[in-house]
């Protein structure tokens, strides 16, 4: 299990993990942090969290561009070439450990599928492909591609989603974000249905999980981002939803890995922290001591 952070959080990063652990009571196996523009990461903090010799960590670094469209990069733009070289010296000096890298997670929000326009799903393959392979041919060979998707259906059905994935020797991770309600409605049930979430509208849809696990059998599978919002209304429903996950996870076993989002408000409002009630904060706790989070992450 991890813990996401992003830019906006008002806390140092390193005070938040802090917390975060202290009142789940364990360590987080993967720390994720985000970057974009022309950002140099992993930054001196990122690097003492990651080799803390008391909780070792994983690192999983999450890039999003800025200010060029991803055709503009895959056809090699020079401002974007030479920021790349430069975080690819970086991380030769700095960084030489394996990490978790993305670029661009859930690009489905922003695909434009008219041709030129710059944004395509052939676009954004290309633009992962030019990103991860010049990176990786300068010398960051530690980097762990991780594709992210959405996973939302009416995203996942469109006829431009397979074109989004780069290829096979680009990337080594299959991942997506997905949350779950509180309040009867979408989104709303357990953690089965999180992770196979389906539409009335789009029956042939199989549920996220049964999609990636059939269309990449040999990739490892990651909830890069996953949490219950909150609800006045139904206030024990997060607690609920966190034993379901212990009562289900036997039946997803192609995820290795689940970074959990925990914030007091996100751009909606909605509250994801795992102690937004006493009873959901037990049930976290009882969650993380399970067998199957019990994962060592030291290099051997």
């Amino acid at each position: 299990m991890g813990r996401r952070t992003g830019r906006a959080h008002r806390h140092p990063r390193t005070t938040a993990l802090r917390e975060f652990e202290l009142k789940t009571g364990r360590p987080q196996a993967i720390y994720h942090a985000y970057h974009r523009g022309t950002e140099v990461f992993p930054t001196a903090e990122e690097i003492a969290i990651v080799r803390d010799p008391r909780t070792p960590r994983l690192l999983f670094l999450n890039w999003k561009p800025q200010g060029v469209s991803w055709a503009r990069i895959a056809a090699g733009d020079p401002a974007t070439d030479a920021y790349l070289d430069r975080l690819a010296a970086h991380l030769r000096t700095n960084f030489p450990e394996q990490f978790f890298f993305t670029v661009h997670h859930e690009p489905e929000d922003d695909v434009r599928p008219e041709p030129g326009s710059g944004y395509t799903a052939d676009d954004y393959a290309a633009m992962f492909r030019h990103v991860v392979t010049r990176l990786r041919d300068a010398g960051a060979t530690g980097i762990v591609a991780t594709l992210v998707h959405m996973a939302y259906v009416p995203w996942n059905v469109q006829p431009w989603f397979p074109d989004l994935y780069p290829g096979d020797d680009v990337v080594d991770w299959i991942a997506w974000d997905a949350y779950a309600y509180s309040d009867p409605g979408y989104g709303h049930g357990d953690f089965a249905e999180l992770m196979n979430r389906r539409s009335g509208q789009h029956p042939s849809w199989p549920g996220f999980y049964n999609w990636a696990a059939a269309r990449y059998p040999d990739k490892p599978l990651m909830l890069s981002e996953w949490g219950v919002w909150h609800s006045d209304r139904n206030p024990g429903h997060k607690a609920e939803f966190y034993r379901s996950v212990g009562n289900q996870m036997r039946l997803f076993p192609r995820v290795k890995a689940m970074v959990y989002f925990d914030t007091p408000r996100n751009q909606q409002g909605y509250d994801s922290r795992v102690d937004s009630s006493p009873f959901a904060l037990v049930a976290y706790r009882t969650l993380g001591r399970q067998a199957q989070f019990q994962v060592d992450v030291r290099p051997r």
